[in-house]
């Protein structure tokens, strides 16, 4: 369960970013940190402080992480062929609720959360109710049909907001999606720069 239930674009003013790129973000007009020490100058961060923001950036970026879960994750993705830094992103982004908020089902990574969780999405017409369910290349991941007239699932759809990366099939007409191949780091559209590579070398140390 997310612990950001209230304040969820705090972390924006920590980082200094606008790390979901919503016009709602305080970052957009107060550029200095959370608290009363926020204006101060911000001191050149060493090896760890930029690791350490790295990591939190990333893994604040999807919202519902704790931290036990990302570092499982990131051993997951040690473990798998190929580059650790591509693998992370790989698995993040083949999340059920990473996949409903890509397909643009709702407006943010935490109504994807509870959307999953209260049992408004089907995978392969099996309905799932686990955000963190991994989805698979050719997986058909869907809306109810009872929930297709919610408001926020309207107001997603019509949003110009943001776009449908090109490794999700999405059709809204019908509300469904397919993950059509594995996303690599390029493919996805963070509206900030992401440094996997700087996480994998926090967990490295």
């Amino acid at each position: 369960m997310t612990k950001r239930v209230r304040a969820k674009y705090k972390i924006d003013r920590r980082m200094g970013e606008n790390i979901w790129g919503r016009p709602k973000s305080p970052i957009n007009k107060r550029e200095y940190g959370p608290g009363e020490h926020g204006q101060r100058r911000r001191g050149k961060l060493s090896d760890f402080g930029l690791q350490l923001r790295a990591k939190q950036k990333l893994k604040g970026y999807y919202g519902n992480i704790n931290e036990k879960q990302f570092k499982a994750i990131y051993r997951e993705a040690e473990r798998l062929k190929g580059d650790t830094s591509e693998n992370l992103i790989g698995l993040l982004e083949r999340r059920l609720d990473a996949i409903v908020y890509r397909a643009k089902f709702v407006p943010t990574v935490y109504a994807a959360r509870q959307f999953v969780n209260h049992g408004h999405v089907k995978v392969n017409g099996r309905r799932v109710n686990i955000p963190s369910y991994r989805c698979r290349v050719g997986d058909i991941v869907e809306v109810k049909e009872k929930s297709r007239d919610l408001g926020l699932v309207i107001e997603a759809v019509q949003s110009a907001e943001r776009d449908v990366p090109d490794y999700i099939d999405a059709d809204h007409s019908k509300l469904k999606a397919t993950l059509t191949r594995e996303p690599v780091l390029s493919d996805v559209p963070y509206p900030v720069m992401m440094e996997p590579n700087l996480v994998i070398e926090f967990y490295s140390r």
